[in-house]
């Protein structure tokens, strides 16, 4: 199933200028390789309200199926991707973030510092991402099986469930 996509960056850093933006070049192969027609693409810096306006936009006039943010999900003070997700979203899809916390701690301790959220505004997806492409990488990779899925079910398509 084919479907458009964005990824935001959410990094001070990137946003200035001062670092590129690996995560979101790793994120965007990965979601033309499971898919996508399309991918857009924003970096903002790790402010709330700037965060939570290019999600809107995403969900309501610049449509796309599912949103990835990458970045600011952690314990720093200006980690303030969750809240700002949280202020766009209208139904949370928590197995999503739940699935790729449990995949990092396979790999990593760290993966409980993540405060990462996922859920649903108007008929877009919304998943936070770590902010390094390799924890990007891993955490696609874990909910790469069901996007598709995700997709056809927000659609409002009838789908047949198949175990």
């Amino acid at each position: 199933m084919s479907f458009s996509a964005a990824v935001v960056t959410v990094s001070d850093r990137a946003a200035s200028g001062e670092r590129r933006d690996e995560s979101g070049d790793t994120l965007e192969r990965m979601l033309l390789e499971a898919g996508a027609a399309s991918v857009s693409r924003a970096v903002v810096p790790d402010e709330r309200e700037q965060i939570a306006s290019v999600l809107r936009q995403y969900c309501t006039g610049n449509r796309a199926d599912i949103v990835i943010t990458t970045g600011g999900t952690g314990l720093a003070p200006r980690d303030v991707t969750p809240e700002a997700t949280r202020d766009v979203i209208e139904r949370e899809a928590p197995g999503f973030a739940e699935a790729v916390r449990m995949g990092s701690l396979q790999v990593t301790a760290r993966a409980m510092l993540s405060r990462a959220v996922s859920g649903i505004c108007a008929s877009t997806l919304i998943i936070n991402f770590p902010g390094s492409p390799m924890a990007c990488r891993e955490s696609f990779d874990r909910v790469r099986p069901v996007l598709g899925h995700a997709v056809e079910l927000l659609s409002g398509a009838r789908v047949e469930c198949a175990r």
